[in-house]
């Protein structure tokens, strides 16, 4: 592994170079690795490991017609590397679990049964493991339990795997059975196409990414552009200056800046004003969020948010009470600017991310 200095803290990381796409070939030449679920991440990690020349298989209901017709339309032939879930998981020897949290609790009984000695469990959200207590997903001891968990969507998971770039990725082993089960998670962590991959535990992975999902990432993110809308629209700037200010700066020009060379750098590179008022405002966002995160990420570890995540995606009707909930959110005022806008970005920009993601329509989140 590779030490690396993260702002004086040293991590270890495990690079292409350290474990080249050949090694994890050769470790995993007898595996038959069986995707359940094509729904999120299924569909991105199931393809890039098929175009690394891994043996893989598709397991997903024909309940879900969507799903499995994506499935067909990616080309997996059902009855050779498409089935339903529990003929998937009898026959891999990696079953990796991609259905959604809610799900994975479901499909369990029929998963456990599965369950050969020497089989891997594979997972890539440490959520049903962790919160084992609410969701029952406690696998038998004669498996192992591991983990590649990629820190974007599944359309960023492919649409980078297309571009050769790769997306960074935590690995964690929590059973180890075999005496293989680091060898198989690191081999499986290339397979799937990660820049490169860093330690971490099931327990750290979820309690991060679920304060992460409802912080900064989407929850924060899309509550401080909803606020900021709102005070500019409420003093008479109109719909376009209100969206441009809000959104389309930031995710067109400066997230850019920051993801290339940092948040000094963008700042260094913006003008004067920009840059004073950014210093002088970030305390006083800060000191008024801080409080959130720190309830946040209590009820995270106390498990009141799994507990209601369980709950509300568990019901039947889930699935049409989202649906309303997000057409009311792209309905809104902003983000109806927002569809106009984009439709008057210059042409040249649109076909330039649409070859970017070739081939990834409909593969990422449903």
């Amino acid at each position: 592994m590779a030490i690396i200095d993260f702002g004086g803290t040293k991590e270890e990381v495990v690079t292409r170079e350290e474990f080249p796409m050949a090694k994890a070939r050769k470790v995993l030449k007898n595996e038959v690795i069986a995707v359940i679920g094509y729904g999120v991440q299924g569909p991105a990690q199931g393809l890039n490991m098929k175009d690394n020349g891994f043996k893989v298989i598709i397991g997903q209901s024909r309940k879900f017609e969507k799903d499995w017709n994506r499935a067909v339309g990616d080309g997996w032939v059902p009855g050779k590397t498409l089935f339903d879930m529990e003929e998937a998981a009898r026959r891999g020897t990696i079953i990796q679990m991609l259905v959604s949290d809610a799900a994975q609790r479901a499909i369990w009984p029929l998963i456990k049964q599965c369950l050969k000695p020497g089989k891997a469990l594979y997972f890539s959200h440490g959520f049903s493991i962790v919160y084992r207590g609410q969701t029952g997903v406690i696998p038998p001891k004669n498996v192992d339990v591991i983990m590649v968990a990629p820190k974007g969507s599944g359309t960023s998971v492919r649409r980078n795997f297309l571009s050769g770039a790769g997306i960074n990725s935590s690995f964690a082993v929590e059973q180890d059975a075999t005496g293989r089960a680091r060898e198989r998670c690191l081999a499986l962590g290339i397979a799937i196409g990660s820049g490169y991959l860093f330690p971490t535990t099931f327990k750290q992975e979820v309690f991060s990414d679920l304060t992460g999902e409802r912080g900064v990432l989407m929850g924060a993110l899309a509550g401080v552009m909803e606020a900021q809308y709102e005070v500019l629209r409420k003093h008479g700037h109109s719909p376009s200056e209100a969206f441009n200010e809000t959104v389309e700066e930031l995710t067109e020009s400066l997230i850019r800046l920051v993801g290339e060379n940092g948040m000094d750098w963008m700042y260094s590179n913006c003008s004067a004003t920009a840059q004073r008022g950014a210093l002088d405002w970030k305390p006083r966002f800060k000191k008024a969020v801080l409080p959130v995160f720190r309830v946040l990420y209590r009820r995270v570890v106390t498990g009141k948010e799994t507990a209601r995540v369980l709950s509300a995606c568990g019901t039947p009707n889930y699935q049409e009470a989202l649906g309303k909930e997000l057409k009311a959110l792209g309905n809104s005022e902003m983000w109806l600017a927002g569809k106009a806008t984009r439709a008057l970005r210059p042409k040249t920009e649109a076909k330039s991310f649409s070859g970017a993601t070739k081939g990834v329509k409909g593969r990422g989140e449903n």
